[in-house]
């Protein structure tokens, strides 16, 4: 894999960097409040799009699941605009930039209007659980390009660089890629009820089963890797710290959520917003895995 080639730092890459880490942010709460959505079943709450009951701020209708469903439009349109600025702005003081943050910052645009075209699927077909589910992993992947970017634009420029490992990447690649797989399954999981119905009925058991088998190996590979960073990447180990803490109450909160038989809505949301974590820090790891080093013997030398 290729390196980032760094750039010293100026105040207009402090500037975006702030923005693309509050973007990243809003980007996590987002999964969340879309959780939410779901889970209080408020998906429908506003019948049209993108307006909700044809007003930018229902008054009469307002519930909490109208609430929802419109703080979710409304987070969305925020981050949306945001990353427009991102954009324009990177491209704009491209020559002072790191080369890979306009590119990053336009794919997440590109993202992004794919997301908003998923969600008036999502209304207008009355939630197909395969449209909802791309609507998570849409979120998610946009979470991974700002998480990349965000890292590349905080990073200061290294005095005396030394070229990134060869293999670290594509490990921490690799565990990303499982990372968001499981979430995957999880989505398709959470998308057709399958958890609820298991539980009561004994029905769609198979989506809950791949989804439990599948996290043992993806926890596993994530604490792994996390040990591996700590040892060997002393500047990436709070990073690696919070990928296993993550990693650990993502398990515990699939547990109780199970034990408590999905009955708290906040336990469920919980761990969604756990998996966006996830994979934002993974998505750093690995973003941060590309770029170069300072040799501490060198520079002192």
């Amino acid at each position: 894999m290729t390196a980032i080639t760094l750039q010293p730092p100026t105040s207009r890459r402090a500037a975006l960097a702030a923005l693309s880490a509050h973007l990243l942010v809003a980007l996590i709460a987002l999964v969340g409040i879309g959780g939410a959505t779901r889970v209080m079943e408020a998906g429908l709450a506003c019948p049209d799009w993108p307006l909700c009951y044809g007003s930018l701020l229902p008054g009469r209708q307002m519930n909490l699941q109208v609430f929802l469903e419109w703080f979710h439009r409304l987070d969305a349109f925020v981050v949306g605009v945001g990353l427009l600025v991102l954009t324009g702005a990177s491209w704009w003081w491209r020559r002072e930039l790191p080369r890979a943050v306009p590119p990053l910052a336009a794919a997440s645009v590109v993202l992004v209007a794919v997301q908003g075209g998923l969600g008036a699927l999502t209304v207008t077909l009355l939630l197909p659980f395969q449209v909802v589910t791309a609507h998570l992993l849409t979120a998610l992947l946009l979470v991974v390009l700002l998480s990349i970017c965000t890292q590349v634009l905080l990073e200061p420029a290294q005095p005396i660089p030394t070229q990134p490992d060869r293999l670290w990447p594509w490990l921490i690649g690799v565990v990303l890629l499982l990372a968001l797989g499981q979430c995957l399954l999880g989505g398709l999981m959470a998308t057709q009820w399958a958890a609820g119905r298991c539980v009561s009925s004994g029905e769609a058991c198979s989506w809950l089963l791949a989804h439990r088998l599948g996290a043992r190996p993806a926890a596993v590979l994530v604490l792994l890797s996390a040990a591996l960073a700590f040892w060997r990447r002393p500047a990436d180990r709070l990073l690696a710290a919070l990928a296993a803490a993550v990693v650990i109450s993502q398990v515990a909160l699939g547990v109780f959520s199970l034990r408590l038989t999905l009955a708290v809505p906040a336990v469920t949301v919980a761990h969604q917003i756990g998996a966006a974590l996830l994979v934002a820090v993974l998505a750093a790891l690995f973003g941060r895995s590309l770029l170069p080093r300072s040799n501490p013997e060198l520079s002192h030398g």
